[in-house]
């Protein structure tokens, strides 16, 4: 099978005709005008007209206990799942904005000290991905890191920034039934998750 290392076309091959932002506020949304190179042509497609959300760039991270053989989740009110039918109160990784010029690494540092109490040491970076490129320039990246948990949650977070967050430490035991009962909904955790489970599995198959 042929492994695609590269993409078939790049940046120059997607030809802005015009852009301008429709609303400026914490995250911004602008109108692009645009024509891109088609596939195995030498001709571009009309111009076509695309909403395109900016938010700053994201780091998040899955703080997890190998010795304990537990990891922790946080739990937190999310605007994005207001029309959801079971709960607008998602399970995420510990995650946050890049302040600035602020490295993906600081971001986590502090993130999990204001939502978990955590300090972290090492971090292995996993990916980094854009969770819903069709509409939005949000690029994630997402890391690991292995520390001491821990007995129980809490509740945390900046209160001044609106945030009230529940710490949940989780068995290492109960990942396959979070993975399949439909509670994670969305990208970075599910994809935290199965990298953990994998980790797992290796350790146990040595």
């Amino acid at each position: 099978m042929k492994i695609i290392q590269q993409a078939t076309y790049g940046q120059h091959d997607a030809q802005i005709h015009q852009r301008e932002y429709l609303y400026r506020g914490f995250i911004q949304v602008e109108k692009v005008s645009l024509s891109h190179r088609l596939f195995n042509q030498t001709t571009y497609t009309p111009v076509l007209q695309r909403e395109l959300i900016q938010r700053p760039e994201a780091a998040g991270v899955l703080i997890y206990d190998a010795a304990q053989q537990k990891f922790a989740l946080i739990e937190q009110f999310r605007i994005g799942a207001i029309d959801d039918s079971d709960s607008p109160w998602q399970l995420e990784v510990i995650a946050g904005v890049l302040d600035g010029n602020e490295s993906p690494e600081s971001c986590i540092r502090r993130e999990a000290l204001e939502e978990s109490g955590c300090k972290l040491q090492q971090l292995q970076h996993l990916f980094s991905f854009y969770p819903s490129a069709g509409a939005c320039a949000e690029l994630f990246h997402l890391y690991s890191a292995n520390t001491t948990l821990p007995q129980e949650g809490g509740v945390f977070g900046m209160p001044d920034e609106g945030e009230n967050i529940q710490l949940h430490i989780i068995d290492y035991q109960d990942i396959p039934d979070l993975l399949t009962n439909g509670r994670l909904k969305n990208a970075p955790v599910i994809m935290a998750l199965q990298w953990l489970q994998q980790q797992i599995k290796t350790v146990k198959d040595v």
